[in-house]
């Protein structure tokens, strides 16, 4: 099983706050991975909140093929940085030779560009170079994009918090947002582009859970987007059913859970909004999920979600204290992490609703 969390805050975070939120809950993955995905960032990186960062790690060689293929299309290096390594006997971690987390600026013909025409040569930039070196896995691209740093990882999350130093905390590495997840996807191969959190342009998705629906949503999905790519997870799905509809259809936020766990027909047929629901269930029915799961993600605003499968069959909770609100699969994650709030006024979601924290860390239940 997987076990998924997410911290969201008013101030900067370490992401050893991620390991102790998860730790607890060791019991219930498989001490096969660690990743995160921190947004909205802090420390080395705040100066450069509109420059694009990217995120990889890699052999000697796949660096030597990124470096060159961005210094070619005319990206200026402005900042490169690693964390500190603690190498130790007996850790329990598959070790690339790099992990490097780039700052860049745009080529100079692009200085003046729109915001799209931007965001488009990022996605862009991270397929080419992900097509430039994964034939070999000298590389793997995780991110490219503004304010955002992704880490994952095969290994056990202890040792690998120790390797990278990650239980410290520093200035150096803060984040307002992180998400996380302790296992890789041992449900198929394993390879580091398996594992959650999972990113595309913006938004970030990670999962507890199984969805068995995968083949349906993957053939239709391959076709709509060039970045929707890889599938090396079930998961991956419901990140990019998400992105299609914020931001290829710009539909409203709330029609997510009614095309991913559309409702009953006899009940939809009930609801006075029945037309604008029963076209979402014809027009994509191939989005829809099923199985077991709980889904965490982050929009490009800030805000955090949390939905569940129709029949709620993946535990998941969220409390916060006033300064950090924290979505766990289980109630120890928050316990350890934020011991002094008021347990009386968790939150634990149901099926038919979705969860969303806003940039002012309030919390919002909307019901299907």
């Amino acid at each position: 099983m997987c076990r998924i969390g997410a911290i969201k805050s008013k101030n900067y975070v370490h992401p050893s706050k991620a390991l102790y939120l998860m730790l607890p809950q060791q019991k219930g993955h498989d001490n096969s991975g660690f990743a995160m995905v921190m947004q909205d960032l802090g420390g080395v990186f705040q100066p450069y909140k509109d420059k694009p960062l990217l995120s990889y790690a890699a052999l000697n060689g796949g660096v030597d093929k990124v470096r060159q293929y961005m210094q070619h299309q005319g990206w200026d290096l402005l900042l490169e940085w690693s964390p500190q390594k603690h190498p130790q006997a007996g850790l329990d971690i598959a070790l690339l030779e790099h992990y490097n987390f780039e700052v860049y600026d745009f080529p100079e013909s692009y200085q003046n560009a729109d915001k799209q025409t931007k965001e488009n040569l990022l996605t862009d930039t991270r397929l080419a170079l992900r097509a430039l070196t994964e034939a070999r896995d000298e590389a793997f691209i995780y991110s490219f994009w503004p304010d955002v740093l992704t880490l994952k990882e095969i290994g056990n999350p202890r040792d690998i918090g120790t390797y990278f130093g990650l239980w410290d905390e520093d200035a150096e590495l803060r984040a307002k947002i992180i998400t996380t997840q302790c296992r890789q996807n041992t449900n198929y191969a394993i390879v580091r582009y398996a594992a959650h959190p999972f990113f595309l342009q913006g938004y970030t998705v990670l999962a507890n859970g199984e969805n068995t629906f995968y083949i349906k949503n993957k053939e239709f999905q391959k076709s709509l987007n060039r970045g929707y790519l890889g599938f090396e997870s079930d998961s991956q799905c419901f990140l990019y059913t998400l992105h299609y509809l914020q931001r290829e259809l710009q539909w409203p936020l709330a029609y997510y859970k009614h095309v991913i766990t559309p409702l009953p027909f006899e009940e939809l047929m009930r609801r006075p909004d029945r037309d604008v629901l029963l076209a979402l269930r014809q027009s994509l029915p191939h989005l829809e999920i099923n199985g077991p799961n709980t889904i965490i993600g982050v929009l490009p605003d800030g805000r955090v979600l949390n939905v569940n499968d129709s029949k709620k069959l993946r535990p998941v909770v969220i409390g916060g204290d006033g300064e950090t609100v924290a979505v766990s699969s289980e109630v120890c994650g928050l316990n350890v992490l934020l011991p002094e709030r008021d347990q009386q006024k968790d939150i634990y979601p149901h099926e038919r609703e979705m969860i969303v924290i806003n940039n002012d860390l309030e919390v919002a239940r909307w019901k299907q």
